[in-house]
C-alpha cells in the first residue's frame, strides 16, 4: 500500500504515466520541479480513498498539510485522480468532478500558459465549482451550480473549510477573481 501522504520526485514509473498526455512534447516544466503526492481523502460516499496528485516542489508542502486537515475534517472530493487518467482533457476530468493541479496547458481563450502548466494551482470539485465567465461555464454540466447563493453541497465559498486552509496558505482563490470567476480553482 502507498504510503499515505507522501511528497516524492516524479520516478520513470509515474514519468511513463504522463507522458505525451498532461507532460507533453511542447512541456518544458523541468521534472525536478514537479512532485507527485499521494493523499487519502473521503470521496462523496464517507469512503476513504487514496489520490494522487502532480504539482509543483514550491506548493508540494503546503498541499500535503491542506490534505491532512481536510482529511482529519473529514471534507469530501470526489475524485483526486491524475489528469491523464482522463487523456490530460481537462473539461472531460472536471466533467467526472476530479480534482487536479499539473496539466501543461493554456488558459482558456487565451494564448498564456496556465498556472496548471507549472504546478501550481489546484482545482477542487469542479463540477460543483465551474469555471463561469460571462455565458461560457465549464465543465457545462457545473451550470446548475453558477449561482452561488443557492446551498448545496460540496460549495466552495469564504465559510467553506477548503477556501480557508488554501488562503491561509497564501494561495489566491478563483472566485475572488473580478472578470470571470473559477470557484474551483486555488494558485499560488
Amino acid at each position: 500500500m502507498k504510503q499515505l501522504f507522501s511528497n516524492n520526485i516524479i520516478t520513470n514509473e509515474i514519468f511513463n504515466r504522463i507522458n505525451g498526455l498532461s507532460y507533453g512534447e511542447d512541456c518544458n516544466v523541468p521534472l525536478e520541479d514537479l512532485r507527485y503526492l499521494v493523499v487519502p481523502f473521503f470521496n462523496f460516499d464517507n469512503e476513504c480513498e487514496i489520490g494522487e496528485i502532480i504539482c509543483n516542489r514550491l506548493i508540494a508542502n503546503d498541499l500535503i498539510y491542506i490534505f491532512k486537515i481536510l482529511f482529519e475534517a473529514k471534507y469530501q472530493i470526489e475524485r483526486i485522480r491524475l489528469i491523464d487518467e482522463y487523456g490530460a482533457d481537462d473539461n472531460l476530468s472536471m466533467i467526472n468532478n476530479n480534482s487536479t493541479s499539473f496539466n501543461y496547458r493554456k488558459i482558456v481563450g487565451s494564448n498564456k500558459l496556465s498556472k496548471h502548466a507549472h504546478g501550481l494551482a489546484i482545482d477542487i470539485n469542479p463540477l460543483y465549482n465551474p469555471y463561469v465567465r460571462g455565458d461560457v461555464v465549464l465543465p457545462a454540466e457545473g451550470r446548475l451550480y453558477v449561482d452561488r447563493n443557492k446551498p448545496f453541497l460540496h460549495k466552495i465559498d469564504k465559510n467553506d473549510l477548503c477556501y480557508k486552509l488554501f488562503v491561509s496558505r497564501g494561495f489566491t482563490w478563483g472566485g475572488d477573481w473580478t472578470d470571470r470567476k473559477d470557484y474551483q480553482h486555488f494558485e499560488k
